[in-house]
């Protein structure tokens, strides 16, 4: 086989195995993905790791900046997600041009938007800080998301970018990119906060040219190499009101679902400033940091859906959906059992990462025991993901917006202010709440969804 026929034969064989049996595809398709997102949030432990040394005002700074980043980061995942979605259902409906034409579109979407919130973003980020209740960790927070913020159009492009490779069924080259980025911030992260002593500054810059890295990787392949199934010309491109609809119907509510998740990280924070102050909230930020890795299997193991319910849906192969929806979560839920173990067992060992220097030590009790109590939480987190996933892959962003906020904004919400204040737990109470709240919020949005997908069904008999 000449050189020449290797590109398609890798094409043919992703398309084949996305359009084939569902759950060989999300095993396909998740590995890489978990393994991605494990480094991403390596890199992101890395930084609380180093700045804890700084001590708990440098750790809570960065807590206060996490919302929004995780906004930010949410929305290229959410354009990531409606660039999957449309891009899958054009694969399963068998139009290549319209998944070539919707990829470019994706690309032309990263870039506007991106230019139009930095801006946003620099402008009033003092005031956003202040809002958050940053308070004496103010100038901190300022220093470290000036700079992570000012390069935010990697962060965007880099998600969506593997979001158009994961449409297409390839995983693996997103990892790759990821694994350098997460590698190269590792290394750079104590050179810059420590040894050039920019302090939570160079975990900042850390961060951003191991994000730019990655885009390097992706602008390789997807506009240089082109061996991928989707190309990048213009002949390939209409300009199109419809198509750029379609993957923000999925794209905006996704990256809403994040924006929720992030108020609610806002909320959170204050509940925990006026119980505990400062220090509950650098407790949570160091904790929530380790429960973000754990989630990191079912998160994966949604996204493979996304890509896969896309190609049913676009296929009507609704029998399909079923199956992904079943197994996604099945899956889900049994590595969140051996992780929630895990957790268990070690929490004073994890807890102690963080706890490292004589500013930060007083908080390893507090950090264990919150992680104890997060190992409930884990086994309920795959049903929502899952659920919200596979309507994402359809096309329906509001409905999986709708379940979030549902989750979010009032389950756990209203469990934190009757734990926090009327039952009076304090700072306990919140972790609570989120093993209530979250834990309904989730069987909710499964049984919803389980329901959405007999509906098809029957209709398409009839």
């Amino acid at each position: 086989m000449s050189s020449n026929e290797n590109p398609t034969s890798d094409v043919d064989q992703r398309i084949s195995t996305i359009t084939g049996d569902p759950k060989k595809a999300i095993r396909m398709l998740s590995v890489p993905m978990i393994i991605s997102m494990l480094l991403i949030m390596t890199y992101n432990l890395a930084d609380s790791i180093w700045v804890a040394g700084l001590g708990p005002n440098a750790l809570a700074a960065l807590g206060f900046v996490t919302p929004l980043f995780m906004i930010v980061m949410g929305l290229g995942n959410g354009l990531g997600a409606g660039a999957a979605s449309l891009i899958s259902r054009c694969i399963g409906a068998e139009n290549k041009k319209g998944a070539d034409n919707a990829a470019i579109h994706s690309i032309i979407l990263t870039l506007a938007i991106s230019v139009v919130l930095t801006a946003v973003i620099l402008i009033f980020l003092p005031s956003i800080l202040l809002v958050m209740g940053a308070g004496e960790t103010l100038d901190l927070a300022i220093q470290y998301g000036q700079v992570v913020f000012g390069g935010l159009i990697f962060i965007i492009f880099s998600s969506v970018a593997s979001g158009i490779l994961r449409a297409e069924g390839d995983a693996k080259r997103p990892m790759y990119a990821m694994a350098a980025t997460a590698i190269l911030n590792i290394i750079i992260d104590p050179i810059f906060i420590y040894y050039f002593g920019w302090g939570v500054s160079g975990a900042a810059w850390a961060t951003v040219l191991s994000s730019g890295i990655s885009c390097i990787f992706m602008i390789y392949w997807l506009l240089l190499k082109r061996d991928t199934y989707v190309s990048f010309s213009r002949e390939d491109f209409q300009a199109s009101w419809k198509v750029v609809k379609n993957i923000l119907a999925v794209g905006l509510p996704a990256s809403a679902e994040s924006f929720v998740m992030s108020i609610l990280g806002i909320v959170l924070n204050l509940v925990l400033v006026m119980t505990g102050g400062a220090e509950a909230v650098a407790v949570y930020t160091a904790g929530w940091r380790v429960v973000m890795m754990a989630m990191i299997p079912p998160i994966g193991i949604g996204t493979a859906a996304i890509t896969v319910s896309g190609v049913a849906y676009g296929s009507r192969k609704y029998e399909n959906l079923t199956k992904t929806l079943h197994y996604s979560a099945k899956l889900g839920v049994g590595v969140a059992l051996v992780t929630g173990v895990l957790t268990y067992i070690f929490a004073q060992n994890i807890a102690s990462i963080f706890a490292y220097s004589s500013q930060s030590a007083f908080m390893a009790p507090a950090i264990a025991a919150f992680l104890q109590v997060m190992c409930l939480f884990y086994l309920t987190v795959p049903l929502g993901i899952t659920a919200s996933s596979v309507f994402q892959g359809m096309g329906k962003g509001i409905t999986s917006l709708i379940l979030t906020v549902l989750r979010e904004v009032v389950f756990i919400s209203f469990f934190a202010y009757l734990f926090a204040f009327v039952l009076g737990m304090g700072s306990q109470g919140v972790w609570w709440a989120i093993v209530v709240g979250g834990g309904l919020g989730c069987i909710v949005a499964y049984l919803w969804a389980n329901y959405y997908i007999k509906g098809l069904k029957k209709n398409y008999k009839n």
